[in-house]
């Protein structure tokens, strides 16, 4: 599981990159929400966990990891998708923003579980 969280912190972090040299090339910062959250939940906090489960396998190994890693992976884009719509002026998308946030926080949750059940000495 830890190579999976450090692959795909890096498509985040591609994309929050690109999203950001989009923004400034159209000098346009309307994203800038879409374009630091995926930074920060894609690109930093999956790599963060992959180190962790880098460091400690067998947490990787657990059901608990799997979990985290799909409800992150469903929530983040559910959440960015719904948030873009938000912050353009479409005020319909909240209901994708809260979903996606949700779920967010549920995988946050069961990584914080994870750790503190399965990382030890």
């Amino acid at each position: 599981m830890a190579i999976k969280f450090i692959k795909i912190s890096v498509v985040y972090f591609v994309i929050g990159v690109c999203i950001g040299m989009y923004m400034s090339m159209a000098h346009n910062y309307t994203l800038t929400p879409v374009h630091v959250h995926i930074n920060l939940l894609g690109w930093m906090s999956l790599a963060v966990a992959g180190l962790v489960y880098v460091a400690f396998p067998s947490a990787a190994q657990t059901t608990l990891a799997k979990v985290h890693f799909w409800l992150h992976n469903i929530a983040l884009p559910i959440m960015m998708i719904g948030l873009a719509f938000l912050v353009t002026g479409t005020e319909s998308a909240e209901p994708a923003v809260a979903v996606g946030g949700t779920l967010m926080v549920l995988g946050i949750i069961i990584f914080a579980i994870n750790v503190l059940k399965n990382v030890k000495n």
